[in-house]
């Protein structure tokens, strides 16, 4: 996914896309967890954090609807299907009405799968 997503790495680099995929998941996901809902003056740090995050997890939906993607069917539907449960969250949050927990999950799971961890906890 990260080839399409974020481009070729640089030159003599040794990442691969996972790994490039889980370095940009885990920098998110920080910020995420950083931004704390209840202050009203840390509310331009958590719409960033936000607005990275569905980003982010656009180009995951776009990646794997695209019919040359080689991940599993089921696979790529999961992950659309979290991209869509990304968007509603992060709306609900920006509104006020939720937290960032679910999304710090979900980035969380992820980025397990990315490290071959995969499993429920």
């Amino acid at each position: 996914m990260a080839r399409t997503a974020y481009g070729a790495a640089g030159p003599g680099s040794a990442r691969t896309p996972r790994s490039t995929e889980y370095a940009i998941l885990a920098k998110v996901t920080a910020q995420l967890k950083e931004a704390d809902p209840a202050d009203p003056l840390g509310f331009p740090a958590l719409a960033q954090a936000i607005t990275q995050n569905r980003e982010l997890w656009s180009r995951f939906a776009v990646d794997v609807a695209h019919p040359e993607n080689g991940l599993p069917r089921e696979l790529r539907a999961g992950i659309f299907y979290l991209y869509e449960v990304v968007q509603q969250q992060s709306s609900k949050v920006l509104a006020r009405e939720a937290n960032t927990d679910l999304l710090i999950d979900i980035n969380t799971a992820m980025m397990r799968g990315l490290a071959g961890q995969g499993g429920a906890t």
